[in-house]
């Protein structure tokens, strides 16, 4: 299986094009390329003028966070189901296991996965979520640039989840179109968290979470939201003038409402003071973000004495994906924040990704004629839309 450098880029940013205008049906959403380059600079300017110290700021964040809650319809205790994972078919590996691991979510919507594990570690270990983006054939958690990352982090001494977006891979019980996705991924994100920090050799206080495209929207939504995540790395995403282009991201009014609006550098910024990288390319919308979003964020950073935690990594001659120079940059940056030990994946000074071994997609398949998706699992959008009312 050859390398994705680039995965699905023209699949995706042409569907993304799609929603790259003010959406007349929706004029309480901001969607896509909502604004132009010079617009969304202008407009951080204009949100700069709400705060001026940390503790203007942390007033403002409180506001952005209530946004995304009641934009998103998301309750401040969820009606979560019990855990009761199911996990199954662990493969070792070398240096790590992979296992496939499904669990309730909200009652009757299973979150399904694979967790990577790391052979042979001395005490607890730092906890990962990886997400990922949309691509043309809806297996991103199955392609090999996913298990490269998680495998090399398991390596590094990580516990690593992956877990599908709603409509890919394992995650059939509904379409990815769904209307309210971004309110059953963000509790699919929230469920994931929730189990990654109940294994007993997951230290608590080492959790980290990072993804691409939409993935990287999922990373910094979680990390505004829920303070167990500790370190946040959002690829490809974070953007002045560009919103997220499908209804996972931005479906729902988070970013306009009727008390304030705000955009994504915003949402990302509420991960200050916790470790934050951005990684960035010159061939989508984070192309502006050393001289635009990254300042922007890293000025939030100063009213807590933290520049030095955020970091960007920008990559000019590089497109949309999550692709060797991406990951080495994220596998730096997580170490450093979570303690993992990058020498154990060096060759030379250099990212060595060559004992990690990519496996077909059937073998990380959670549900299929031996182990089927449980009874009590519903299917179907408007099922899925009645349990999220």
């Amino acid at each position: 299986m050859k390398t994705p450098i680039v995965f699905a880029v023209c699949y995706v940013i042409g569907t993304l094009a799609l929603l790259a205008q003010p959406n007349p049906d929706r004029p309480d959403l901001r969607q896509g390329a909502y604004f132009t380059e010079a617009q969304g600079a202008e407009a951080l300017h204009t949100f700069a003028q709400t705060y001026h110290d940390r503790t203007s700021w942390e007033k403002r964040a409180s506001l952005i966070r209530k946004g995304i809650r009641e934009g998103m319809q998301l309750p401040d205790k969820p009606k979560f189901a019990p855990l009761q994972p199911i996990r199954h078919s662990v493969r070792k590996m070398n240096g790590y296991t992979i296992e496939n691991v499904a669990f309730e979510s909200i009652p009757g919507f299973f979150v399904t996965g694979n967790l990577y594990r790391p052979l042979n570690a001395s005490g607890k270990t730092a906890g990962i979520l990886c997400t990922h983006g949309h691509g043309a054939n809806q297996n991103n958690r199955l392609m090999e640039y996913t298990q490269q990352r998680c495998a090399t982090l398991a390596r590094m001494g990580a516990t690593v989840f992956a877990f599908d977006m709603i409509g890919y891979g394992d995650s059939q019980q509904c379409s990815h179109k769904l209307p309210k996705a971004l309110k059953l991924q963000t509790l699919n994100s929230i469920r994931a968290l929730d189990f990654l920090t109940s294994l007993p050799d997951v230290d608590k206080e080492r959790i980290g979470v990072t993804g691409e495209s939409g993935g990287g929207t999922q990373t910094f939504l979680l990390t505004a939201l829920d303070d167990r995540i500790k370190v946040a790395a959002p690829v490809v995403m974070v953007s002045a003038h560009f919103f997220g282009g499908c209804v996972c991201e931005s479906g729902m009014p988070i970013h306009n409402r009727p008390t304030h609006q705000t955009s994504n550098v915003e949402i990302a910024a509420l991960a200050a003071p916790r470790p934050l990288l951005l990684v960035s390319d010159g061939k989508d919308w984070t192309k502006n973000t050393p001289n635009v979003e990254f300042p922007y964020i890293q000025n939030i950073y100063g009213y807590y004495g933290a520049k030095d935690r955020v970091e960007n990594v920008h990559l000019p001659d590089e497109g949309h994906d999550y692709g060797p120079n991406k990951r080495a940059a994220a596998y730096r940056f997580l170490a450093k924040n979570l303690k993992l030990d990058l020498n154990r994946v060096l060759k030379d000074g250099q990212v060595d990704e060559s004992s990690n071994t990519v496996l077909d997609s059937s073998a990380l398949q959670v549900f299929n004629a031996e182990h089927p998706r449980p009874a009590q699992a519903i299917t179907g959008d408007e099922a899925v839309m009645a349990i999220l009312k």
